[in-house]
């Protein structure tokens, strides 16, 4: 397939499609554990989570979860799976290791986007309406507080590095930069139209931001909180997930029920 050059990134790193996987209805959500090499892709229209072997690019199975799942966030080290559900305001949280929901934790008004620290056992839940993120100690299931962000909160993502959390705004075209260590915003990056999923590569402190209506993922550099990349995807790209071994970003394209997958290379 056709390289896609990286405007105004250094002239050595490339970025390309590799693969296109079918998986459930309307998918808008997309989580990897790296250690399991496992990709979940949380199914907006049917209510379910779709689980990828990365190895082999095939669906192994599909978990029932809340009403309109649009996030999902992985702790590898607790082999453990957060969805939020955008219908009922909750949280499901599902156990890797059998593919079930133990637990269902209410949040804020429309549950979007959900991230985790692991470092911490922290959760973080984008809620639409509130414009605000619900934060949750993992280890009690219970929230211990809320962040005011942007417009419309969407997508969340963490890095465990350097303690950051970036929110994709997506009413606001923009990602909101949290310092998880004091719970506060520090800043605020202009990405592409409607910004919907989030994810951090913590090696390369690199944000891949899916910008829903534009069709595109905006490439952030973390170090200096600007936009290196811009890559032509599916059709309204919602989430998007990064394999930390590989460095590769999956990417869910809800109008072509697909997955981009975003390889990146010096």
């Amino acid at each position: 397939m056709p390289l896609v050059t990286a405007a105004h990134a250094p002239a050595a790193v490339r970025y390309r499609v590799t693969r296109t996987i079918p998986v459930g209805s309307y998918p808008l959500g997309v989580a990897v554990d790296p250690a399991a090499r496992t990709v979940y892709v949380a199914n907006q229209g049917g209510g379910t989570v779709s689980v990828i072997d990365a190895a082999t690019g095939t669906v192994t199975g599909t978990i029932p979860v809340g009403s309109h799942p649009f996030g999902v966030a992985v702790d590898p080290a607790a082999r453990t799976v957060y969805v939020a559900n955008f219908g009922g305001g909750t949280v499901s949280v599902i156990d890797a290791a059998t593919g079930t929901v133990t637990r269902t934790i209410p949040v804020g008004r429309y549950a979007f986007g959900v991230g985790v620290d692991p470092a911490t056992r922290t959760v973080y839940v984008a809620n639409y309406f509130d414009g605000t993120v619900s934060v949750i100690d993992a280890a009690t299931g219970t929230m211990t507080g809320t962040i005011a962000v942007g417009s419309d909160p969407a997508g969340v993502a963490v890095d465990p590095a350097s303690r950051t959390v970036y929110v994709a705004n997506f009413g606001g075209g923009t990602v909101s930069v949290i310092d998880a260590a004091t719970g506060t915003v520090t800043g605020t990056i202009p990405v592409g139209s409607d910004p919907a999923g989030v994810a951090v590569d913590p090696a390369s402190r690199t944000v891949y931001v899916a910008n829903a209506f534009g069709g595109t993922v905006s490439v952030i550099d973390g170090a200096t909180s600007t936009v290196t990349a811009t890559i032509p995807v599916g059709s309204y790209p919602a989430g998007v997930a990064v394999d930390r071994g590989t460095h590769t970003a999956y990417v869910a394209n809800a109008n072509d029920n697909t997955v981009s997958v975003i390889s990146r290379s010096m």
